[in-house]
């Protein structure tokens, strides 16, 4: 039997969510106390320092520049098919979206219910696989029609997902990545995440880009470059001139995407306005 589809919810007033967001904001900026909101995510909160990056930082250019929902709270990204699409998060904010890459239309939207805050995002086959942080579940939907297929339960908090040939990559705020079978959702096994010899804790969003997991660090603005044998930090990217540059509003680097047909790599953040396609450099 086809599976029914998800309705959608109405549209939540526009004001009560711009309080939100100016709250979350609040709680990110420097000698603001760091917790109920968004920050509560994790105990271990350090500054975001390039010194404290010990693997060498990577040159990158932005080679293209796209529109991005201000309003999404960014969780997932990735890229199929010639079109992004993303995973919001908030609690009666959260959804799965497809987007338009050139105008940052949003051509589908799902959102989900009010429980549920919405986070990492993978693509496995036809299905799109969405986490969410504290509720256990991860909904598997058709990626045409966001029809809900199943869903599966996890311990733990959910964080950000990616894959690669044969697993589900997945983070939970902590320096371990863990690797998933995606028809069970069961660990096949984990790898500590260290950067000679110091753990990376905050692993955010993911994406596994030719052969390596790059990885957002919650409150940071940089992506470390990890090795998903050894958990090794291979090298880091530096976004922090890019952030100044935005405005106040935008919070976290968070949203990364690969174009494997195109080989581009796109990355935006919680509430950017903008969307950008960036070259790294050979390492």
């Amino acid at each position: 039997m086809a599976a029914p589809t998800r309705p959608k919810r109405a549209a939540l007033l526009f004001f009560p969510r711009l309080l939100f967001y100016a709250l979350c904001l609040c709680a990110a900026l420097p000698g603001t106390p760091s917790e109920p909101v968004v920050a509560a995510r994790a105990s271990e909160v350090s500054p975001s320092s390039a010194a404290l990056h010990l693997a060498p930082l990577l040159k990158f250019k932005i080679v293209g520049k796209y529109p991005h929902d201000p309003r999404a709270f960014t969780e997932g990204l990735l890229f199929a098919d010639g079109f992004l699409y993303e995973s919001t998060g908030l609690n009666e904010s959260s959804s799965l979206r497809k987007v338009e890459l050139t105008t940052g239309r949003i051509l589908k939207e799902y959102d989900l219910p009010s429980q549920y805050f919405g986070e990492g995002l993978a693509l496995w086959g036809n299905s799109l696989i969405q986490l969410t942080w504290k509720s256990g579940t991860a909904f598997q939907d058709d990626m045409h029609s966001f029809a809900l297929k199943r869903q599966f339960a996890y311990r733990g908090e959910g964080w950000g997902l990616t894959r690669d040939k044969t697993s589900l990559i997945m983070s939970n705020g902590s320096s371990d990545l863990a690797f998933i079978d995606p028809k069970t959702f069961t660990v096949q096994r984990s790898v500590h995440v260290l950067d000679r010899g110091r753990p990376v804790r905050l692993l955010n969003e993911l994406e596994y880009i030719k052969g390596k997991i790059f990885a957002n660090v919650w409150h940071d603005d940089h992506i470390a470059i990890i090795s998903p044998k050894s958990g090794a930090v291979t090298g880091w990217l530096d976004f922090s001139a890019l952030r100044r540059q935005l405005p106040p509003s935008a919070m976290d680097l968070n949203g990364i995407a690969y174009d494997s047909k195109n080989d581009r790599i796109f990355i935006t953040g919680k509430l950017w306005p903008s969307l950008f396609e960036i070259k790294v450099m050979k390492e």
